[in-house]
C-alpha cells in the first residue's frame, strides 16, 4: 500500500510564542501544514510564511467557531492534489506535538497503512511547567484517513476536529502520543481559561456556572498519583534536529485578557459575577461578586483542590454540585 499524503491541519490565533517550534516539528512528518490564521496580530502570519510546507489560509471569522474553522481546514486539505494517494489528516493545535518517538514506533507504520475512513486516536500528555512530569488527559481522535465525504459535527466549542463516520475503523495508539504545552505557561493557561469561561456563559446557555467552573479548574484537583515522569524519547528526535523543546517564551500579558475586557465593556461585569475569574482584577473592572458568590467560589476551589485529590469527584462532590445548581 502506498504511503498516504500527510496533511497537518492547524487553527491559529496569536500563537507566535510556540508556532516556530510547532512548524519545525510537524515539518519532519507532514507533507503539508495547513494553517488557518484568524487575524493574528502577534507575528504568527510572518512565522508561518517562512516555511515551505505551510499553506496559509485566512480565517476572517470575527467570532470563535471551532466547527467553521475545521471545515475551512478540511475543505482546503481535500483540494490539495495527492496524485491518487490516500490522505492522512492529523489535526493539532499549535501547542500540541506528536511525540518524537513516531520516528521509531511501529505504530507509525500502522497509521500509514490504515484503510480509508480510519480514525486515529492519541493520548493527550499535559506537560507541567517544570518539564519533568505530566498527567494524561484522555485519548482523542486526532487523525483521519480521509474518505472525502464525511464532515465533522456542528459545535462552536468542544467540536470534533476530524470527520467521524459511523462505524469507522479505529486505530488507538499506545506509544505515539500528543504533547500538550498549554500548561507549561500557567499564567497563559489561566488567562485563556478566563476567556473560555466567559465565552461558555454567553454562548452555551444550558451550561450552569458551576459546571463551567469544573470544566476549567480540573487541573487543580490532580493528585500526586496522576503525575508521571516525562520520557526523553518523546523529545529526542526533535532535539537532534536542533529544535529546542524545553524553552517556553513567557509574556507579561495575554490577548485573552483584552478579549475579556471587551466582554466586560459590552455586557457589564455583573453579567460574569457567577464565574470564578476574578483573581486577576484591575481598578477599571472591580470584582462584582456578592458575598454569597465569593463563598461559593471558595468552596468550589477548595473542593477541587483538597477533596477531589483524595476521593473521586463523582462521589459526594458531584451530588453536592447538583444541589448547588438547583439552589443557584
Amino acid at each position: 500500500m502506498d504511503k498516504p499524503f500527510i496533511i497537518c491541519l492547524v487553527p491559529v490565533k496569536n500563537e507566535a510564542w510556540i508556532l516556530d517550534r510547532f512548524i519545525q516539528c510537524a515539518s519532519l512528518w507532514a507533507d503539508h501544514i495547513i494553517i488557518a490564521d484568524q487575524m493574528s496580530t502577534d507575528g504568527s502570519r510572518d512565522i508561518a510564511l517562512k516555511y515551505p510546507k505551510v499553506v496559509l489560509l485566512n480565517n476572517l471569522n470575527h467570532t470563535y467557531d471551532e466547527q467553521q474553522r475545521q471545515r475551512l481546514l478540511i475543505d482546503k486539505a481535500r483540494q490539495i492534489g495527492s496524485n491518487g494517494r490516500r490522505k492522512l489528516f492529523i489535526t493539532l493545535d499549535a501547542d500540541e506535538f506528536l511525540t518524537a518517538n513516531f520516528n521509531e514506533s511501529s505504530e507509525w507504520s500502522n497509521i500509514l497503512e490504515a484503510p480509508i475512513g480510519t480514525i486515529i486516536y492519541f493520548s493527550w500528555i499535559n506537560i507541567k511547567p517544570d518539564f519533568k512530569q505530566y498527567w494524561e488527559g484522555g485519548s482523542f481522535g486526532w487523525g483521519f484517513i480521509d474518505d472525502g465525504i464525511s464532515t465533522n459535527e456542528r459545535s462552536i466549542i468542544h467540536n470534533h476536529r476530524i470527520p467521524k463516520p459511523e462505524n469507522a475503523h479505529k486505530l488507538i495508539c499506545q506509544e505515539i502520543k500528543v504533547l500538550h504545552y498549554q500548561y507549561t505557561d500557567w499564567q497563559r493557561m489561566q488567562s485563556k481559561h478566563r476567556w473560555y469561561q466567559c465565552f461558555e456563559l454567553l454562548n452555551r446557555k444550558h451550561q450552569h456556572p458551576i459546571t463551567i467552573f469544573r470544566i476549567y479548574h480540573h487541573m487543580y484537583g490532580l493528585s500526586k498519583s496522576q503525575f508521571q515522569a516525562l520520557k526523553i524519547e518523546w523529545f529526542d528526535y526533535y532535539e537532534k534536529h536542533g529544535i529546542d523543546m524545553f524553552y517556553v517564551k513567557k509574556e507579561n500579558s495575554y490577548y485573552w485578557d483584552k478579549l475579556v475586557e471587551v466582554y466586560f465593556e459590552k455586557y457589564g461585569t455583573c453579567h460574569f459575577a457567577s464565574l470564578n475569574i476574578w483573581q486577576k482584577t484591575t481598578s477599571k473592572f472591580p470584582d462584582p461578586r456578592n458575598a454569597m458568590q465569593k463563598i461559593l467560589h471558595r468552596y468550589l476551589l477548595w473542593s477541587q483542590i483538597y477533596f477531589t485529590q483524595k476521593f473521586p469527584i463523582g462521589t459526594c462532590v458531584r451530588y453536592f454540585d447538583k444541589f448547588l445548581i438547583w439552589i443557584f
